[in-house]
């Protein structure tokens, strides 16, 4: 007996009917449960591994956000040093000017009195710690005496068988008590003296007669070796007499003038007039007030550290250093070139000024050091690299400039003594320098801008493009479920249909029934 069952063709078409209504049924119901129209391989092998390649990748790329996130705070926190850092050098800078605005410095006036008879040895004596160890002396008084020569009428330089003329003058002059020097004159011919100093170049002076040379011509004669050889001694005569006088009107440093050794060894002179032994200057009187003002303003060796003026007739010192000025030459107020000390107290104002610049520029190495994130700190040279792609081909390399730690000894600031605040050339050069160390923080701070700027793109970049890659992965295996909806009402429709279909098919097999 057969086991198989038979169908009407109505019958098996409509019931094949349902059945592949019952199959699309259950796909959209898998498709509107997982909201994926492609499950699996066996869905579609294409848009199933091209939808996985492409998540795979946005995946890669989501673990690179978190990179480059602490990338950027790490770049945040080396701009927050270098915001810091800005900020101590303008506080340097305004601490610097407020120094070189600062006058305050401390004076004292003196009178000054050497006596009516000074030795000529008194002098006044500056030192501080800004001059250096050396003190700076000031001579309060000047020299104003001449050397005269005593009975001089003539000179008579004697001639020799051999048409020679014998004999030398000799006699030694001095200036502000340097080693003296010789002058010696003696007889080239008939009519020419020859003069020399120290056995230097001759020079030669035309006299009416060798044999009787007048004091106005030896006169004339020594000018002219001393305007050769550039001595700050002039030669005149009184009375028939030779003078010579120190030439403060061409050289203030001139003190005085020592004329000694005066000897005269010519040959059958009968009348020499000039006197031997030594001679000096004794005509000493003290520097006006006016004139120890000119001196010590003029002084190399002050280097701008002590200011003098006139304070009615009193000697005014100025302290311009942050350093006590000790005055020497003193008692009780009175200049008069003894023993006695006075002192004048440093600029307070600038020293602390001082210190207040050597704590800010210690602030620039603290905040250079702590201005690190998660183990890397810019401003000490660490190298940050921020990789933007899934094979590593693209990085960024971020790095202070030549790898250099950024702090003081970068930025070329060092601590200053308080004398380095004396004069207002070394604060505006202390100025300039803070103000290219400005330029240099600020330099960076744009760099690593720059590179905080590249790397917020390339993250933005990085989202979009992770949108992108999920976006067209999902589009090849997500249902549309409105669409699917639609599917799933028609087929239930269609069931209901088949469904009736397969009745009336069933009931034309059973109309045969009725013949029996």
């Amino acid at each position: 007996m057969s086991s198989e069952i038979t169908l009407s063709a109505g019958v098996r078409q409509n019931l094949l009917s349902l059945q592949n209504t019952a199959d699309m049924m259950a796909t959209t119901q898998s498709r509107l449960a997982t909201g994926k129209k492609v499950n699996s391989a066996l869905d579609n092998p294409t848009n199933f591994f091209t939808s996985q390649s492409l998540n795979n990748r946005a995946s890669d790329l989501s673990s690179l956000l978190d990179s480059m996130s602490n990338g950027m705070k790490t770049l945040e926190a080396a701009d927050n040093g270098l915001t810091s850092m800005t900020n101590t050098l303008e506080s340097m800078q305004s601490t610097l000017r407020q120094a070189r605005q600062d006058k305050s410095f401390e004076k004292t006036s003196f009178t000054v009195d050497v006596g009516t008879s000074p030795a000529g040895t008194e002098t006044l004596s500056l030192s501080d710690g800004a001059i250096g160890s050396t003190a700076v002396d000031i001579a309060l008084t000047e020299s104003t005496g001449t050397f005269t020569g005593s009975g001089f009428s003539a000179l008579d330089f004697d001639s020799n068988a051999d048409d020679s003329y014998a004999g030398t003058l000799d006699f030694d002059v001095s200036l502000d008590g340097a080693t003296a020097q010789s002058v010696a004159i003696t007889a080239s011919d008939a009519d020419t003296l020859s003069l020399t100093l120290d056995g230097g170049s001759a020079v030669t002076f035309d006299v009416a007669d060798v044999e009787a040379v007048t004091a106005d011509e030896l006169a004339d004669a020594v000018n002219a070796l001393f305007d050769a050889e550039s001595v700050a001694i002039t030669a005149s005569t009184d009375g028939g007499e030779l003078v010579l006088t120190a030439d403060t009107a061409s050289s203030s440093d001139v003190a005085s003038v020592a004329v000694s050794n005066v000897a005269e060894t010519l040959a059958g002179a009968s009348d020499s007039g000039l006197a031997g032994g030594a001679e000096s200057l004794t005509n000493v009187t003290a520097k006006t007030v006016d004139t120890l003002v000119s001196e010590i303003n003029a002084s190399s060796s002050l280097d701008d550290k002590v200011r003098a003026s006139n304070d009615n007739g009193s000697l005014r010192i100025e302290n311009q250093s942050t350093n006590d000025l000790t005055v020497t030459g003193v008692t009780s107020g009175t200049i008069d070139g003894g023993t006695g000390t006075d002192t004048i107290g440093g600029n307070e104002v600038r020293s602390d000024l001082a210190t207040q610049f050597n704590d800010l520029r210690d602030q620039l190495d603290k905040l250079s050091d702590d201005s690190s994130f998660n183990g890397i700190n810019l401003l000490q040279g660490d190298l940050l690299t921020i990789t933007f792609n899934e094979t590593s081909t693209s990085t960024l390399d971020i790095q202070s400039e030549d790898g250099e730690t950024i702090n003081s000894a970068y930025l070329g600031l060092s601590t200053i003594d308080a004398d380095a605040l004396d004069s207002d050339t070394d604060i505006d050069t202390l100025i300039s320098t803070v103000k290219s160390a400005l330029g240099t923080i600020r330099s960076q701070a744009s760099t690593f801008g720059s590179n905080l700027s590249m790397v917020e793109n390339r993250e933005d970049f990085t989202k979009n493009m992770i949108n992108t890659l999920e976006t067209g992965a999902d589009d090849l295996v997500l249902a549309d479920t409105n669409e699917e909806a639609a599917n799933m009402l028609a087929l239930q429709t269609r069931q209901q249909l088949s469904s009736t279909a397969l009745s009336l098919a069933s009931q034309a097999d059973q109309a045969v029934l009725r013949l029996f």
